[in-house]
Order: structure tokens, then sequence, then C-alpha cells
């Protein structure tokens, strides 16, 4: 179990939070979660761990994100949205939509639409450890190309100390998904 007091950009302390730069990362940096999706009908569609580290790739630094390693340069980027994920800085009472459009691997295309709201920052314990988190919550709907259609809510704990979330509960129509940070290093 790791309890980290300090992290990038002074965020314990501060009330807001910028994204990561490049300098926030460090070879050897690795994060695993586990997660599991159950429907209402107790049905397990997913169970398992993630594990994402930071690596040497390409004379720069990496990340392994499953089987592909990219440049943490582009996940440093600031994303160029009207609608993003995280709208930069994070502070408590901020506000914004969330849209997203994407193609799953079988080609099935969908959006989502979400209303997001940083509801507070404070200490947040997980499996890894405790860390101050901001709790961030998306209400709205995703839909397929299939005819899926469902309105969610998902509450994402963003930790600053480690550049990540730490926990995400979504709960979407007859669908129930939870993603815990079990595991969180630092190389020394």
């Amino acid at each position: 179990m790791v309890l980290l007091s300090s992290s990038c950009n002074n965020s314990t302390k501060s009330s807001t939070t910028n994204q990561p730069t490049l300098t926030d990362y460090q070879l050897g940096e690795k994060w695993v979660w586990k997660y599991k999706g159950v429907t209402t009908e107790g049905e397990v569609r997913s169970d398992g761990t993630d594990t994402r580290e930071i690596v040497s790739f390409k004379r720069a630094l990496g990340i392994t994100i499953g089987k592909d390693t990219i440049p943490v340069t582009e996940i440093v980027k600031p994303e160029v949205s009207e609608t993003p994920k995280y709208d930069w800085p994070l502070e408590v009472g901020k506000t914004w939509k969330f849209e997203n459009s994407w193609t799953s691997q079988d080609g099935t295309t969908g959006n989502q639409s979400q209303d997001a709201e940083v509801l507070s920052y404070k200490e947040e314990t997980v499996e890894a450890g405790t860390f101050m988190a901001y709790t961030i919550k998306y209400t709205g709907k995703t839909t397929n190309s299939r005819g899926y259609s469902a309105n969610e809510t998902e509450v994402w704990l963003y930790a600053p100390a480690v550049k990540n979330f730490i926990k995400l509960t979504q709960n979407q129509g007859d669908f129930h998904y939870v993603e815990e940070l079990i595991e969180y290093s630092k190389s020394k």
C-alpha cells in the first residue's frame, strides 16, 4: 500500500489542478486497476485487471496500454475539444459538457453525451492507498448503431498524485461497472 502526501502541481494543498505534463512521469511508474462489470441479472460481463506502465519507447517515455505502447507526449497533449473528458484545470464546482463518438472493434459506432461536475476534492481510500482526489460526476446518455440507448451515471475519482483515476463507478442501464486502483508504484 502506498500513501502519497504530495503530488504533481502541489495539488494536495491546491484548490485547482492542471493537466499533468511530460516531466510529471518517470520511467518505471506503474498503475494496476481491478475491474468488474455485472448486469442487474447477475451476468458478469467483464472481470480482470488492467496494468499501465511507463517504459522506454523510441528514446523517450512511453506508456503501455493493453498490448500497445504510445508516447507519453500523446497522453499529455491538451485535448482540443469544446466537450473534453477533463476540463483543465480541475476545481471544485466546475461544470462542463463531455461528448464522445467511438467505434468498437466489431464496427459498432456510438456516442456519449454527459454533463460533468467536480463535486469535491478530499481524501479517498482505495486498495492502492489513500489519496487526495477530485470526485467528478458525469450524467447523460450512451447510444450506439445497434439501437442501444441507456441513461448513465459515472463517478470518477481523479487523484493528481498518481495523474490518473483511482476509482470509476458506472451505472449504464442494466449494467454496473467498478474499476479501482489496486497498485501504484514509482521506480526508486
